[in-house]
């Protein structure tokens, strides 16, 4: 697939993350008798050519069914992986160029939110702990203040009063609270990028928006850019700016989430949005969704990779692999029949 477009024309510094061609192929093999047998060597092909880019101040959504390669994306974004082949673009710097120590330096710059928050906190370790490790780190030389910033960020996330708080162990708050404690512990630093991995996934339903709008709030606050993860496009239209739809590990559409939720050109894209949930029980869906299950990413389909399961599919697709195109301003698609949809 070959790499979008540069987006804008704003200035050089408009996009604070550029994603060239990002592969993740992961190798397998049965046993060490096949492996040494065997002159093949197969790959999970995660992550197989994705290009984007992400806007400083913007909150870009990538969603798509598990096993698309979402999470792969985001942890290659902020290299807790390495990538296969391709190139991730910080700020103007190939993450790839920086020593082991340069990088540790920039991780003060890119933070994570993650999904399961019980799982993310170290159950040792009082709250007040868990918020100022990472400022331990990356900034020793104000050890006398950690403590006042952590309580600062913790009642700036709604963990108020923050002194009962600061000294409690994850077990003994609630789930709700639990995700703002991550929050907190992801903001402290004061980063450019968050990557959201799915971050209220794990939260209860009626929280979930309460969540939502503390992210939005605190991205304004502080000037922060967000890589938002999820699955759910309900979610997803409620935080995002712009929006990236994968499938098996390729970039099938990408655009202003308007645009992309009005006129979605992809059909991969119009199966996701027939998937939402109607809230008038009077209205039904007409669209037919596609059949069967993501191919195995190991021996992905040719051409298209959604032919096998497109109601639209002709003999083309099966064939040849589409490459993404501008059929509206800012909104790209990679579809061999996408004209037929606008």
């Amino acid at each position: 697939m070959s790499e979008s477009p540069e987006v804008g024309s704003d200035g050089a510094g408009e996009n604070l993350v550029e994603i060239r061609n990002l592969k993740k192929w992961y190798p397998i093999q049965s046993g060490l008798l096949d492996g040494i047998l065997s002159r093949n060597i197969y790959n999970v092909r995660a992550v197989d050519g994705v290009s984007f880019e992400i806007r400083r101040g913007e909150v870009f959504g990538l969603a798509g069914e598990s096993g698309s390669g979402k999470t792969t994306i985001g942890r290659l974004v902020i290299r807790l992986e390495e990538p296969t082949e391709g190139n991730v673009i910080f700020d103007g710097i190939d993450l790839a160029s920086l020593s082991p120590g340069e990088m540790r330096k920039m991780r003060r710059r890119m933070q994570v939110i993650f999904q399961d928050p019980m799982a993310s906190l170290n159950p040792s370790m009082t709250i007040g702990e868990a918020i100022i490790h990472g400022l331990k780190i990356h900034s020793p030389e104000t050890a006398k203040d950690h403590r006042k910033t952590a309580l600062d960020m913790m009642e700036r996330v709604g963990l108020t009063p923050p002194e009962s708080f600061y000294d409690k162990y994850p077990h003994q708050i609630s789930g709700g609270q639990r995700q703002r404690v991550v929050i907190a512990r992801a903001l402290v630093t004061l980063p450019d990028l968050i990557l959201a991995d799915e971050p209220i996934a794990m939260a209860d339903v009626s929280v979930r928006a309460l969540l939502l709008d503390l992210m939005v709030r605190l991205k304004n606050e502080l000037n922060l850019t967000y890589l938002f993860i999820t699955h759910d496009l309900a979610t997803a239209k409620y935080i995002c700016d712009r929006i990236g739809i994968l499938y098996l590990g390729q970039m099938v559409e990408i655009g202003e989430l308007r645009d992309v939720y009005e006129h979605p050109l992809h059909p991969y894209t119009q199966a996701l949005m027939a998937a939402v949930p109607i809230p008038d029980p009077r209205e039904r869906r007409t669209q037919t969704l596609p059949t069967g299950e993501i191919p195995n990413p190991i021996n992905p389909p040719p051409g298209c990779r959604f032919h096998p399961r497109c109601p639209v599919a002709r003999e083309i697709c099966s064939v040849d692999q589409p490459e993404l195109r501008e059929l509206h301003p800012d909104h790209f698609v990679a579809c061999h029949f996408a004209e037929d949809f606008l």
